[in-house]
């Protein structure tokens, strides 16, 4: 997937108000779009050619997000991501207040409803919302602020060079004049935009907002209130509501069914077959049987009494206990060759002594706290629906083409979403409601998933076994490096059985690994899907993060090494690294040159990290320290834990120090959040989450054992390092993803430093009691 390139790209504003665009809108007086980059060619696996601004080639300039300045001086922005927890819309909002000088309590957020081609890509995955969007959001509000300028500089009769504007208002300061933005919206909305070579960006040391702390975020109020409407809170009149029994094996249909008890439920208004699709499914709902009532409990209680036989179909021999020996055979044979430099096998003849291990890491589920929810409604040759998702353009498609609409006749609107670390990138769930409105002649249905649905019928997080085997020389460096990464792709949701994992999760921490070895061969070998593998917060970089940095600690002990110290070693002097030399085409869809591989930056978070939990401190016995580094989403991160074991494997974490180089940052508050949140996310999937499977089911089917870190158990203390990350002219980094992957490795090191424990396989639960 090739992602573009806005900090350095990006389009020229529009004025709209002037063309009519927004004509009955109410956005306000003075309306400008910024013209995005949108796909015009198809998409290659991983080979992107970068033009000179450092946009991919074969994109092209298509509008728009929207910033209005209304006549009582409101700006209105519209935020064409959505928001999840990770504060997108406040941060957005930041970022084109700040260029308009505007004051931040005259600001107000839309959420734009799902349509590329007015807003670009709003897939909202990749933690690429503001590396993207930065510069081009500054330019928009840059704009703004001049045409205010000039409107007022042609009021006074005065050279522009002599007003300024800033604290919503134009000031000239020779007479002592102002005007409010409001005074000057409507003549502003009849200059012409200025062109992109002319845009004045403020300088950082004139910034109010952006790097700031105290900011606050625009939805807190409605959301600690409860008046913010998640999908689940959608509501509409005379609307039904519907859940759906689905085959517990993935493939599965529907071989009788005998719904005459769950009629007799009272409310129960019809029960609806919903075909199963072939596989790969991609977006598709699994099929099964919708019923539908006058309310949820309704519905649910008669589902219960539905008498259903399930046609299993081939997943039905998928069980995690034998496919983890499949997978572990895999990994002991030569596999696709991804990466080969040197000569291993000379290498490992000639070392001194060699260390192998093999890794594993179980399927994951997002869990939102907010299940997947949507409703609509189907009225006039027309579809409306309100849902939690990550992508509204994808379900706009989606649902015009499964209900056979054209698309300009559906219309998604985004609510906010209780979480989704990728679960929500994914429409099915909307197309179930989309298909009960069907049934019902277009009446309004809200169809809710449970969290026995969420677990038992979603898209995990891949399940993977990590073979790495070293040659030491004489000093325990390794001479030579071999790693064979074995796992079920997410391609798999759109080609049949491709076995091989895709380019983009193969750059996710694996071909693109830059420690210092002469020797290195890296191999993938082939695993078939079973699942709907989807994307999870952090996607593939879980595994291979968590390989590459427990076998580093692994190595230092063998070599007599500090781990900290050794890790460092590995990592090597500060270079820069054109990750396309590495293999890796993809570098999470950014332009290699703007986003090289900078091992300076990930020595720095590694030694920040240590510096922040006193690595070396004496501690007590069952006390241990650990620390692991990754490179992701073009971000770096490191973790330094410190872990407690007591008497029968009582487990507690007592203090982590996360340190995290983004490059500059917008919102510092959102940053520390997500480093948190990582945090506590991570320790979650080292400790106790699982999701296994027994003839092609899930057995875990609520919280009860799919266990969260809870409150009781997460880490005491959460101490968030920023990097400075330099002029606001350099390109940003992503922050939703990167803090997550170093997190299990660090654990399962402070472990061992603790215990003489290696914990090979996730998660620890009771290992530690053995």
């Amino acid at each position: 997937m090739i992602f573009p390139d806005m900090g350095a790209g990006g389009g020229d504003l529009a004025n709209v108000s002037r063309r009519g665009f927004v004509a009955g809108a109410g956005l306000g007086a003075l309306v400008l779009a910024l013209g995005l980059p949108r796909r015009s060619v198809a998409q290659g696996q991983g080979e992107a050619k970068f033009g000179a601004d450092g946009m991919p080639n074969g994109w092209r300039d298509d509008p728009r997000i929207f910033v209005a300045i209304a006549e009582d001086g409101t700006v209105t922005i519209t935020c064409h991501r959505q928001e999840m927890g990770q504060g997108v819309r406040t941060s957005i909002a930041m970022v084109v207040a700040e260029e308009l000088g505007a004051d931040w309590d005259k600001v107000r957020v839309v959420q734009a409803d799902g349509d590329e081609a007015r807003y670009g890509n709003q897939d909202t995955d990749g933690s690429r919302s503001l590396r993207h969007f930065f510069m081009p959001l500054r330019r928009v509000g840059a704009g703004a602020r001049m045409m205010l300028e000039q409107a007022a500089a042609t009021r006074w009769d005065v050279p522009v060079s002599e007003v300024r504007a800033g604290e919503h208002a134009v000031i000239h300061a020779a007479s002592g004049r102002s005007l409010g933005y409001g005074e000057l919206a409507r003549a502003a909305s009849g200059l012409p935009v200025p062109e992109r070579s002319s845009i004045r960006l403020k300088d950082s040391s004139q910034f109010r907002y952006i790097g700031r702390e105290g900011i606050g975020l625009v939805d807190n109020h409605d959301i600690t209130t409860g008046r913010a409407i998640y999908g689940i809170d959608a509501r509409a009149e005379g609307m039904f509501y519907a859940v759906v029994s689905r085959s517990p094996v993935y493939g599965g249909k529907v071989a009788s069914l005998d719904e005459a008890e769950a009629l007799k439920v009272p409310g129960v208004v019809k029960v609806l077959r919903i075909e199963a699709p072939s596989i790969p499914s991609e977006f598709q709902p699994v099929g099964g049987v919708a019923v539908i009532a006058r309310n949820t409990w309704a519905a649910m209680r008669g589902r219960d009494a539905l008498k259903i036989t399930w046609e299993d179909g081939p997943n039905a021999v998928y069980s995690s206990d034998t496919y983890r020996q499949g997978l572990e055979a895999a990994v002991r044979q030569p596999g696709k060759v991804v990466r080969n430099e040197g000569d291993l096998e000379r290498a490992m003849a000639g070392a001194v002594r060699r260390v192998e291990a093999e890794y594993y890491i179980p399927h994951l589920a997002q869990t939102p706290m907010e299940p997947p929810a949507a409703l609509v409604r189907i009225q006039d040759g027309r579809c409306e629906a309100w849902a939690c998702t990550q992508a509204p353009q994808v379900t706009r498609a989606r649902l015009a083409q499964r209900l056979g609409l054209p698309e300009e006749a559906v219309t998604v609107h985004v609510t906010l979403l209780g979480g989704g670390f990728g679960r929500k990138s994914k429409p099915d769930f909307v197309l179930e409601a989309g298909l009960c409105s069907q049934a019902m002649d277009g009446a309004p249905v809200k169809l809710t998933w449970t969290r026995e649905d969420d677990l038992s019928h979603g898209y995990y997080g891949t399940v993977s076994v990590e073979r790495l085997e070293a040659g030491l020389d004489s000093n325990g460096r390794p001479v030579a490096w071999l790693h064979r990464s074995a796992a079920p792709t997410i391609a798999a949701l759109f080609a049949p059985d491709p076995k091989h994992e895709m380019p983009i999760e193969l750059g996710m921490g694996f071909v693109n690994m830059p420690f210092a070895i002469p020797n290195i061969r890296l191999e993938n070998p082939e695993a078939a899907a079973h699942v709907r593998v989807g994307w999870y917060r952090s996607v593939s970089n879980i595994p291979h993060a968590f390989a590459i940095q427990s076998f580093v600690a692994e190595l230092a002990h063998a070599a007599g090494r500090d781990p900290k110290d050794y890790l460092l070693d590995l990592i090597g002097p500060a270079r820069v690294i054109d990750p396309t030399d590495l293999g890796d085409a993809w570098n999470h869809g950014e332009d290699p040159k703007r986003y090289p591989i900078d091992t300076g930056r990930l020595r720095r978070v590694v030694e920040t990290a240590a510096a922040g939990i006193e690595w070396g401190r004496p501690l007590p016995r069952g006390r241990g320290l650990g620390i692991a580094g990754h490179y992701s989403f073009v971000s770096y991160v490191a973790v330094a834990v410190e872990v407690e074991v007591g008497e029968g494997g009582a487990f507690s974490v007592p203090r982590v120090d996360i340190a995290v180089d983004c490059g500059p940052v917008v919102n510092p508050e959102r940053v520390r959040a997500q480093m948190e949140g990582a945090v506590v996310m991570g320790h979650g999937l080292a400790t106790s989450a699982e999701i296994s499977f027994k003839n092609g089911r899930a057995e875990q089917q609520n919280f009860d054992l799919y266990e969260l870190t809870r409150i009781a158990t997460a880490p005491r203390e959460i101490r968030v390092h920023i990097l400075p990350g330099g002029n606001y002219d350099r390109p940003l980094g992503g922050v939703g993803e990167p803090g997550l992957p170093p997190v299990a490795p660090a654990i399962a090191n402070a472990i061992f430093a603790a215990t003489g424990k290696r914990i090979r396989r996730l998660p620890v639960r009771d290992q530690l009691s053995t």
